[in-house]
């Protein structure tokens, strides 16, 4: 995300913009956040995880959504952009005609970045916490062979695990699937990224 937001405006004001917009806004408290670009590492994960998931759910209950797909924190407001956004059951809507903004999550994936890890790790994994239908949160470094995961062990507890390397798999409880860190990482050149100087401050959290 950039560092400046665009002024105040209301959140349907947002939804109306972003229905037509050519790139993505986060949206909250009024406020809203230009999403910066993927790097090639990036999009390449995105796409093996994109086969994986797709294979793993086929002819299931379960479907995963790419990065396009918007959801909503009920409870803090928060309009965003997971990179990938798995539903069991259900899916469910804001908006059942526009079908465009999502509201329970089973499992959240992002591939982190230099310029938001402190945001996934911190506040916006905050505010993910307050989905009562969210049960894993993964995120998967682009510049290591590194998968972290948090499950939901009860209503304010999650349990940590990681993956590293090549050769680990990453358990997916909640779709009963895997993570095959070689699948993942398929074709992926590890590069270090220097951060970009980040100006604002990043949304608080209101739990």
């Amino acid at each position: 995300m950039t560092a400046q937001p665009k002024p105040f405006m209301s959140e349907e004001l947002y939804l109306d913009q972003e229905r037509r917009s050519l790139t993505k806004h986060e949206y909250y408290a009024g406020m809203v956040y230009a999403m910066a670009g993927a790097s090639e590492q990036h999009n390449l994960i995105a796409v093996n995880l994109a086969a994986t998931l797709h294979a793993q759910l086929r002819g299931r209950t379960c479907r995963a959504y790419p990065s396009d797909m918007r959801v909503k924190v009920l409870k803090t407001g928060l309009n965003t952009y997971p990179d990938f956004t798995i539903v069991c059951g259900q899916s469910q809507f804001t908006d059942p005609v526009k079908r465009d903004t999502v509201i329970n999550p089973t499992v959240i994936i992002e591939i982190l970045s230099p310029s938001t890890e402190r945001y996934d790790r911190g506040m916006k994994f905050q505010h993910y916490r307050m989905i009562s239908s969210l049960q894993e949160y993964i995120l998967i470094a682009q510049d290591t062979y590194h998968i972290e995961r948090f499950i939901r062990h009860a209503q304010h507890e999650w349990v940590f695990s990681e993956a590293v390397g090549l050769e680990a798999v990453m358990p997916l409880a909640a779709i009963q699937g895997t993570l095959v860190l070689h699948d993942v990482y398929e074709q992926v050149v590890l590069v270090a990224e220097r951060a970009p100087k980040i100006t604002r401050d990043l949304p608080p959290d209101e739990s």
